[in-house]
């Protein structure tokens, strides 16, 4: 209801935005795993390690629960569902055992269906949530395909298609953390539709 339609004052919100912890963790994890994804520092994949795990992962969780305290199914399932891929990702680099490159394309194709249906949703969100879901999108089907094709040169384009995600994804975490703050529009996310 609006204010001229309901004469009670609108409730405060029992939460701050999880969105930004979120988004934060996602992007600065994605991030720094992409350089390496994308041949720029070789072997940079196991700098991300910590951060797959707490970041990215533990992080992520805990960005997930609260958003789905806050009664919000599209991040509570986003958040959750990253920071466990993160963890997923953490556990097959750590776990001493080989995944052959056709295992590692199919971990990718699964997620990368995950976040095609993730990306339809996101149309109701905002600009800057529905290009993090297209990029990932890509992200993940470019991944897929040079595992599967065992091809660096599309690996690589993947890498470079995560560096752009990252990106994304931590502007719309400066956003809310900006925007909160100053408690008015500083940088914009506008709607998506």
């Amino acid at each position: 209801m609006t204010a001229l339609n309901n004469p009670e004052p609108a409730p405060a919100a029992r939460f701050a935005d999880p969105g930004a912890l979120g988004l934060a963790a996602f992007g600065l994890t994605t991030f720094v795993l992409s350089f390496a994804n994308a041949g720029i520092i070789p072997g940079g994949g196991v700098s991300v390690l910590g951060l797959a795990l707490f970041y990215g992962g533990i992080g992520q969780v805990i960005a997930g629960v609260w958003e789905f305290a806050n009664k919000n199914t599209f991040g509570a399932t986003a958040f959750t569902s990253y920071g466990l891929f993160w963890m997923a990702a953490w556990f097959l680099l750590t776990s001493g055992n080989k995944v052959d490159a056709p295992g590692v394309g199919l971990f990718f194709l699964a997620w990368g269906i995950f976040t095609l249906y993730m990306t339809f949703a996101a149309i109701k969100t905002n600009l800057i949530i529905l290009l993090v879901f297209i990029a990932l999108t890509l992200t993940f089907a470019f991944l897929s395909i040079g595992e599967f094709a065992n091809s660096v040169t599309i690996h690589n384009v993947g890498g470079y298609l995560g560096i752009l995600t990252a990106l994304l994804a931590l502007y719309g975490s400066f956003a809310t953390v900006i925007n909160s703050t100053f408690k008015r529009v500083v940088l914009p996310v506008r709607p998506a539709n």
